[in-house]
């Protein structure tokens, strides 16, 4: 089977792109030379996914972290555990589910199309029974519980909390303790009957591979039980205001020092596809610019000793949420945030740099250049970017065509005091 190859400006690259009959879209990145091989396979569904309306069929809301729960159950067969299969052919395999998607992939140097084929084959067999279901929930609760004794995470959990009042997306991608309790066997087949289905995913192959030979594999294999078509799954998400929900929250842990994030609520409101990407490339050079190692703020910051080198910003931006953070560990969390939320609002007043935007945006024109060395990096952009309907290679273009005025307008626009929220742990037995 031949797709169609889309070469990409400036960039010696190509993507080969195949749609097959029953809507599932296949896309090969030939990396000629490389021994590592990397597949992925992956579905538009994650955790705030919570609240749905399948085509033909009334509201179904199912318990938080089920996307999650549903990803770790897909490797356990009624043959016994996929990955075992994997490892007997030398390749290694994982799944990471996020906010908006789950992805099941594997990485080998040999016996890549044996692998793909395990690879396409688990993820459309699911196999649910009630005493695996119960198991599983145990095994989870102790990651939960994991996930809650780590200050790294509870500080940004925290924040989303903070931020969101009644978005799935203040609720961690696992979920909870208690609703994993109320996971069954049942709703883990509706929810992936519901999502699970040729045109909500896609296949993606990086490496030293033959794109036609990938496309007849994915074509023989992907019959997905019948589930095909019948129209999109309408996801259900509750208003949420622009204001943040809380402006502080602090947690008491374990720590050897405090940490502290602050999170800048965005609006919801640009389109998937270009307009999306221009607002994530223009908000990145931002942060870039303002915090980045590079920066004055950074160095007064680590001179005065309330920063380390983890100190940074990033901007998650997706069709239904999109926040920026700026934190670290820091021995005076309030002062650090005062002297941030200074440097914001003195910024607005006097403008940007025009060296340090290009600065920041050589910097991230050199990390999306360097994506290319490494199959992993690659695909991970790329999906991330897939069902967001953007094409990945078109940030290199985005990035090139930003000026200084867009960053100072998206400046003004997002990092806005009152849609912002903090979160710090403290050591226990601070005061």
């Amino acid at each position: 089977m031949k797709g169609r190859v889309v070469g990409h400006t400036g960039l010696e690259e190509e993507t080969h792109v195949a749609r097959l009959d029953n809507g599932l879209p296949v896309y090969v990145l030939p990396k000629p030379g490389y021994n590592k091989k990397y597949a992925t396979f992956a579905v538009k569904y994650g955790s705030i996914d919570s609240r749905f309306r399948p085509p033909g069929s009334g509201v179904i809301e199912v318990p938080a972290g089920i996307a999650h729960f549903l990803e770790h159950k897909l490797f356990e067969q009624k043959k016994g555990n996929i990955f075992d299969d994997f490892a007997e052919l030398g390749a290694s395999a994982n799944a990471y589910t996020t906010y908006t998607t789950t992805t099941y992939l594997f990485s080998t140097t040999d016996n890549f199309y044996e692998c793909l084929r395990i690879l396409l084959r688990f993820v459309q067999e699911p196999y649910f029974t009630d005493e695996e279901v119960a198991k599983e929930k145990s095994v989870i609760e102790q990651e939960i519980r994991m996930y809650e004794d780590m200050p790294e995470v509870r500080v940004g959990s925290n924040l989303m909390r903070a931020l969101y009042h009644d978005h799935p997306v203040r609720v961690d991608v696992v979920g909870t303790v208690d609703s994993i309790r109320r996971i069954t066997k049942e709703m883990l087949y509706t929810c992936y009957d519901t999502f699970y289905r040729p045109e909500n995913m896609a296949v993606l192959v990086v490496g030293d591979v033959d794109p036609g030979r990938v496309f007849d594999e994915v074509a023989a294999a992907t019959e997905f039980g019948g589930r095909r078509g019948g129209g999109d799954v309408e996801r259900l998400f509750p208003d949420e205001p622009a204001h943040v929900k809380e402006e502080r929250i602090v947690q008491d842990m374990v720590v050897a020092a405090p940490l502290l994030e602050i999170g800048f609520k965005d609006t919801a409101d640009a389109a998937s596809g270009t307009a999306l990407l221009r607002r994530e490339v223009a908000t990145k050079v931002l942060l870039e610019a303002m915090f980045g190692k590079g920066s004055d703020i950074y160095t007064r910051l680590y001179e005065m000793g309330l920063i380390d080198e983890k100190f940074g910003a990033a901007y998650e931006s997706e069709l239904e949420f999109a926040a920026s953070f700026v934190g670290g560990e820091s021995k005076d969390p309030d002062r650090l945030h005062d002297l941030v939320m200074e440097h914001i609002e003195k910024t607005k007043m006097s403008g940007l740099e025009e060296a340090a935007v290009e600065r920041a945006r050589r910097k991230l024109m050199g990390e999306f250049v360097f994506l290319f060395n490494s199959p992993e990096r690659m695909a991970y952009r790329f999906n991330s970017y897939l069902f967001k309907g953007i094409d990945p290679f078109s940030y290199a273009e985005a990035l090139g065509g930003l000026t200084a005025d867009d960053v100072l307008t998206r400046l003004r626009e997002h990092l806005d005091r009152s849609r912002h929220a903090v979160s710090i742990i403290r050591p226990k037995g601070n005061q």
